[in-house]
C-alpha cells in the first residue's frame, strides 16, 4: 500500500489531506465523490504523497464522522478505515455513489452547496447540473422528458421517414416506439429527444444545440482559417461535420481525385466515431456553448457540453463501459446504423489509433465539458501568402470558389455517393422546400466539371431525370 501511494496521483476518486485543521475542503470532496463516481480520501498524507500520519486517530475520526452527520444532506455514511503505513496510522474514507444524489453542504443549501468531482478539484454545481445527478439517481432520461407544450406537428416528419426510408414504415406507433412521442393524460407529446433530433425549431427551444466547426491556424485559436455553423438535424449533421473535415484535409487536386484514390491525411474512421460519441452523449441540459469541432494543424478536438454520467470514469470508457445518458437520441442512432454496439465505440478507436500509429487519444473532462482529442500523424499547414497570413482556402483547395458554396458542392457529392437523386430529392435532403436556382447553378457547374452525370443523358430535361457520382474508368 505504501508503495501505491507513492505512486499514485490525486484525481476524480482520490485525494489526500495532511490535516483536519480545515474540514470544510475535506466535505466538499466528500459530497464531490458521492455525486460523481465514488472515491477514498486519505488523511495523514501530504501533497508530496509523504505519509506523515495522524496525531490521534480515534479523536480525529470521531471528529469527521460528527462533521459530516451535521454538516451534509442527505446522510453520508463513508466507510472510515485506520490503517497503519511506515509506522503511522492514515484515516482513509471511501465513499461509494450515492444513490440518494444529490449531496450538498447544508450551510450552503441544495441550490449552492451541491459539488461534483472534475479530475483532482471539486466544482460546484449549477441548476442543470443538479437536475442531471437527481434524474441520473431517478433512473429517468432527460431526452425521454415530454414537451408538452409542443405537438407533432412541430417535429419535421418528412426529415424522419426520410431517415428512416429502408428501415421502417414509419407510423403512429413506430413514433411512440422511438420515444419521438410519449403519452401523458391522454394526449401525445414529442419528447426533448425528438426535438433534439428532427424539431423544425430546435434552436429556440435548445439554443445550444447546435454544431460550430472551425479551422483554425496553427495550433492554437488566434487566427480561425474557416468556420461552419450546422444547424442539422442530429443525425444528418454527421455527414456535414466529416464533409468540413474532410474539406480541410484533402489531398489531390478535387473531389473526384479523392474518390478515385481514397486518400485522406486524417483518420476519417476514428473521427467519425469521436462526432457520433459527441453528439449522443452530449448533456443537452447545460447551457452556454454548442457542440464544437476545433481542426488545429496538428490535431482535431471535438468537444460537447457535459461531464461524465455519475459513477463513470475515463478509465471506465477507455475499458469500454458505456451509460447512456440520452436513450432516445442513442436508439434513433442505432436504428440508423450509426452506432454499431454499445459500448464498443472508445476501445475500438483507441485500438485504431494505435494500429494507425498516431498517439492516444487524449480524453478530458474540461470545465463542464467532454473533449476528445486526436492528434494527427504529420501536421495538415495551411499555406501562407507572401506576407504570411493564411490564404482565404486551403493548400490542398483549387479554383476561386466561395466556402459557401464548396460546403455546398460537397454535400450534394456526399449526398449522391449513396444513391442517385432527383433536385427535388437533393433539396429535401439539404433541409430546402424545394430545388432553387442557386441549387440549379450548382449542379450544372459539377456536371460541367465531370463530377455528376445524368441518369438519363438522351433526356437531360426529364422530369424522372436524376443525378449520380460521375464513374471514372480505371
Amino acid at each position: 500500500m505504501t508503495d501505491q501511494i507513492t505512486t499514485l496521483s490525486e484525481g476524480k476518486t482520490l485525494e489526500f489531506k495532511r490535516d483536519l485543521s480545515s474540514p470544510r475542503p475535506i466535505l466538499k470532496t466528500l459530497v464531490a465523490f458521492a455525486n460523481t463516481a465514488g472515491g477514498r480520501l486519505l488523511i495523514g498524507v501530504d501533497d508530496n504523497r509523504r505519509i506523515v500520519g495522524v496525531s490521534h486517530p480515534l479523536d480525529e475520526e470521531e471528529r469527521i464522522c460528527s462533521l459530516i452527520a451535521d454538516s451534509i444532506s442527505p446522510r453520508l455514511v463513508p466507510n472510515v478505515e485506520l490503517m497503519t503505513l511506515e509506522d503511522k496510522t492514515v484515516l482513509v474514507m471511501e465513499v461509494l455513489l450515492s444513490g440518494l444524489r444529490p449531496h450538498y453542504l447544508k450551510a450552503e443549501g441544495p441550490e449552492n452547496g451541491v459539488y461534483v468531482r472534475l479530475g483532482s478539484t471539486n466544482r460546484q454545481a449549477d441548476r442543470e447540473l443538479i437536475g442531471e445527478l437527481r434524474r441520473s439517481a431517478e433512473g429517468v432520461a432527460f431526452d425521454e422528458l415530454p414537451m408538452p407544450d409542443l405537438s407533432r406537428d412541430d417535429l419535421d416528419l418528412a426529415a424522419i421517414r426520410d431517415q428512416f426510408r429502408d428501415r421502417h414504415h414509419l407510423d403512429e406507433e413506430e413514433l411512440f416506439s422511438l420515444k419521438l412521442l410519449t403519452r401523458e393524460q391522454g394526449r401525445s407529446f414529442p419528447t426533448k429527444g425528438a426535438v433534439l433530433l428532427f424539431g423544425k425549431d430546435r434552436t429556440r427551444h435548445f439554443p445550444d444545440a447546435w454544431i460550430q466547426c472551425g479551422r483554425f491556424v496553427g495550433r492554437d485559436k488566434a487566427d480561425i482559417f474557416d468556420h461552419m455553423e450546422i444547424p442539422d438535424h442530429l443525425p444528418q449533421a454527421v455527414e456535414s461535420i466529416m464533409l468540413f473535415l474532410k474539406k480541410h484535409a484533402m489531398r489531390g487536386a478535387d473531389f473526384s481525385e479523392i474518390r478515385r484514390k481514397d486518400v485522406w491525411n486524417i483518420p476519417l474512421g476514428i473521427l467519425r466515431e469521436v462526432v457520433i460519441n459527441a453528439l449522443v452523449h452530449a448533456d443537452y441540459s447545460q447551457r452556454g456553448a454548442p457542440t464544437r469541432i476545433a481542426f488545429y494543424d496538428d490535431r482535431i478536438e471535438v468537444e460537447n457540453p457535459g461531464i461524465l454520467l455519475p459513477g463513470m470514469t475515463i478509465d471506465d470508457m477507455k475499458q469500454g463501459i458505456s451509460k447512456i445518458r440520452n436513450h432516445v437520441i442513442a436508439r434513433v442512432f442505432r436504428e440508423l446504423n450509426l452506432i454499431e454496439q454499445w459500448g464498443s465505440g472508445i476501445r475500438r478507436i483507441l485500438k485504431e489509433a494505435e494500429s494507425l500509429g498516431l498517439p492516444e487519444l487524449q480524453i478530458r473532462e474540461i470545465g463542464m465539458r467532454m473533449r476528445v482529442t486526436v492528434t494527427l500523424a504529420e501536421p495538415i499547414l495551411t499555406k501562407p501568402e507572401k506576407d504570411g497570413r493564411a490564404e482565404s482556402q486551403p493548400e490542398s483547395d483549387v479554383g476561386a470558389e466561395s466556402g459557401a458554396e464548396s460546403d455546398m458542392e460537397m454535400r450534394i457529392l456526399a449526398l449522391l455517393e449513396k444513391e442517385p437523386l432527383s433536385k427535388s430529392e437533393i433539396a429535401k435532403r439539404l433541409g430546402k422546400g424545394k430545388p432553387s436556382g442557386y441549387l440549379n447553378s450548382l449542379i450544372r457547374k459539377l456536371i460541367q466539371a465531370g463530377k455528376l452525370d445524368y441518369t438519363i443523358p438522351e433526356k437531360p430535361n426529364s422530369r424522372l431525370q436524376k443525378y449520380r457520382i460521375k464513374k471514372f474508368e480505371v
